[in-house]
């Protein structure tokens, strides 16, 4: 009988893929990666009859052309679908041939294919060494080409220097003038023209050294003008530029256009046609995350600077926010010795830790003099609230007084951190505010906000100065939550305050606590540290059942029809938890293990039932039995078997003496206090073990063990002695 043949096994390195070629049938074919590439294609060719083998390639068919090489031929899998085309040294050659010459549709024709395969990165690099990217940038120069023959001509131009083979400074300022010109004309149609300028001109600007250049001839208005754009990616490309010009722009220069920017007329177009003009994409979220990020750091000077005694604007303001608050006409006419003890009086009020020389409490940065500005500004735009804020604060008594210039400061630093204001805009951030471009001055809108929250929250926790930072940690809690719920304006911002008090917050922590705990309960590793220690809490309670058993307990006398001057009984469990001592006693006595006369030994137990099993509630009518009564059944020679009856006082004393017989007579301890018991102390040992790791995100699952190394061969250097 022959054997059974067993199965090739397969190759890894090949492959099995179609190759499509034009005007002939495609071929199924097994590739082969350790092949020379140029021979998998000189067979293909002997195949389709073509003689010069080496003027073709192969290339990936679908949106993306990618001519495949030795380096990227490993992405091929099974399944792939390629095409046989013209090389990309041929393929460059035949559109530089084209757009040279005199045919106005094959310079089309050549314009399209380049900006489709310009993605591709061997194409790039072929087309470039040939002078292609010099020629695209001399015709987009010149000016000749118009509508969808430019279009094509900077979309190429776009994706061929996006392979980072030709650095941006070598752009010269005639084509620079040029391409900022495409963005400034109004009558310029074509879509695709001005994403494209626009994206090479913000490019210029990150790039190379041409701010200057662009600076002087793209305009705000311009660019504003395209963020109104029905195309989403002009649009973004728009808004990518505003921001690159706000990057490079010296200090000044981006004060000048932080005004624009936040006027009422750019805020209307950001709003009606970013913010309310459907879902932000990922690519426009980071922009406005760049934008909100660029405008808060203007705030940075002022929060790194510490006020200076000699600095008259700001010694103005301390003066201006005790005046709004408590000027009277009568002050004008009080000496200056009177005037003086009169001020020092009303910083104190106005809550300054420092109330005989204010300055000293702007020294801290951050937040420097960017408090007082926020605290000024509150002071002048919402008089109302300011004057409500110092006088309730100054009816109050001292130890729940909520000082204004205290927490003001605390205040400014906390919004400062929560913005990260100072910190440059990471590449990946998206994460914006709406409200934030809603407002002319939005941080010091923000801070209002902010300061009636603290004094409401103040209030609500009844908090004294010693709950200071914790009053700041809920208002932290506050703001953020509230900012996440992504507020359109700062109305919105405010009703979602509403919604977040401290009582709210509180209960979201302690949600939030439970939902946290019981999702770690169920992770592999928190499960299998519990199947660890889960003996040596069972052992614990076993030994607090067993201790309470040596303690003893008095029971009530089970009465069957005779009379006796005993109404209770004790029973103890001897120290070496072998022997039951019992005997009666009055309702008050605890009798010592020596004074019980009766014993039972352990090893004569033979069983315990509890409920309608046990002797006493089969001897009461059903109405009487009773939940709390069990009964040890006692090895004997007699039919009827022998029992040892109780009954409990209460449930504790039941649970903790039926666990303590069962773990007696080494059966399972199953009582509801047991089951507390054990999950209270399983948790409070599973928390304490697992300290080091808190804040630190449990998986669900242990991170995968490695693969072993593919020898065992070490190599270690020592000193041969």
């Amino acid at each position: 009988m022959r054997k059974p043949t067993m199965p090739a096994a397969k190759d890894s390195n090949i492959v099995k893929i179609a190759v499509q070629m034009n005007n002939h049938t495609p071929r199924l074919i097994e590739f082969n990666q350790k092949q020379p590439l140029n021979c998998i294609i000189q067979e293909l060719c002997n195949h389709w009859s073509i003689e010069d083998a080496e003027n073709y390639a192969l290339q990936t068919d679908g949106p993306h052309n990618n001519y495949i090489t030795e380096k990227n031929r490993v992405d091929i899998r099974n399944g792939c679908i390629l095409r046989l085309t013209l090389s990309a040294a041929k393929t460059t050659s035949e559109i530089l041939h084209k757009i040279n010459g005199e045919s106005e549709a094959d310079k089309l024709s050549a314009l399209e294919k380049l900006s489709q395969l310009s993605t591709d990165n061997t194409f790039a690099e072929e087309f470039i060494n040939k002078q292609g990217l010099k020629l695209v940038t001399t015709l987009i120069e010149s000016g000749k080409f118009q509508n969808v023959m430019l279009a094509h001509l900077l979309t190429s131009f776009v994706e061929l220097m996006d392979h980072g083979i030709v650095s941006w400074v070598v752009l010269e300022a005639p084509f620079v003038c040029k391409v900022s010109a495409y963005i400034n004309d109004a009558s310029i149609q074509d879509n695709m023209v001005k994403q494209s300028a626009l994206s090479i001109v913000e490019n210029v600007i990150l790039n190379s050294d041409k701010y200057l250049l662009v600076e002087k001839e793209i305009t705000i208005t311009n660019l504003v003008r395209h963020l109104q754009s029905s195309v989403p990616a002009i649009r973004q490309n728009a808004m990518a530029l505003i921001n690159a010009l706000f990057m490079k722009a010296d200090e000044l220069k981006k004060k000048s256009l932080a005004g624009t920017l936040t006027s009422k007329q750019v805020r209307h177009v950001i709003e009606s046609h970013i913010l309310q003009g459907g879902a932000v994409d990922s690519d426009m979220a980071h922009q406005l995350y760049v934008q909100q990020t660029l405008l808060f750091n203007l705030l940075e000077p002022r929060m790194q600077t510490k006020m200076d005694p000699q600095d008259q604007d700001a010694l103005s303001k301390i003066k201006e926010l005790r005046r709004i608050a408590f000027d009277t006409d009568q002050d004008n006419r009080d000496s200056a010795a009177k005037k003086t003890a009169t001020f020092n009086k009303d910083y104190k009020k106005l809550g300054f830790k420092c109330d005989i020389n204010p300055v000293l409490d702007f020294t801290e940065t951050p937040p420097g003099l960017l408090a007082l500005d926020c605290m000024y500004y509150f002071a002048r735009n919402q008089q109302d609230n300011y004057m409500k804020i110092v006088l309730e604060n100054s009816c109050r008594a001292d130890e729940h007084e909520c000082p204004f210039g205290r927490t003001s400061i605390e205040l400014t630093k906390l919004l400062c951190s929560v913005l990260q204001i100072g910190e440059p805009p990471s590449e990946q951030g998206q994460t914006y505010h709406p409200l934030f471009f809603t407002h002319d001055h939005p941080f010091e809108e923000f801070f209002c906000i902010g300061i009636v929250l603290l004094n409401k929250t103040w209030k609500e926790m009844r908090a004294t100065a010693e709950d200071f930072v914790k009053v700041m940690s809920v208002v932290r809690e506050q703001i953020k939550r509230a900012l996440d719920a992504q507020p359109s304006n700062m109305e919105k911002f405010k009703l979602q305050l509403q919604t977040l008090t401290y009582s709210d917050i509180t209960q979201l922590w302690q949600q939030e606590q439970i939902n946290r705990e019981e999702w770690e309960s169920h992770a592999r590793p928190v499960v299998e540290l519990k199947e660890q220690i889960m003996p040596e809490i069972m052992d614990l309670i076993k030994q607090q059942r067993l201790g309470f058993l040596v303690e003893g307990t008095r029971f009530t006398k089970q009465s069957k029809g005779q009379r006796s001057k005993f109404k209770f009984w004790y029973v103890r469990l001897s120290p070496n938890h072998k022997v039951l001592h019992y005997g009666d006693c009055d309702e008050k006595s605890a009798p010592a293990l020596e004074e019980l006369p009766n014993k039972l030994a352990v090893v004569d137990i033979k069983d315990l039932v509890t409920g309608k099993d046990c002797r006493p509630n089969k001897d009461l009518k059903k109405k009487a039995a009773s939940q709390l009564a069990f009964s040890l059944i006692l090895e004997s020679q007699s039919v009827e078997p022998t029992t040892l009856d109780f009954l409990a006082p209460d449930e504790l004393v039941f649970d903790y003496w039926t666990d303590g017989i069962n773990s007696l007579l080494g059966k399972p301890m199953v009582s509801k206090e047991m089951e507390k018991d054990l999950d209270t102390l399983l948790g409070m040992e599973i928390k304490l073990r697992l300290l080091d790791a808190e804040g630190v995100d449990i998986p669900q699952d242990p991170p995968p063990i490695p693969p072993p190394p593919s020898n065992y061969e070490f190599c270690y250097e020592y000193e041969v002695k």
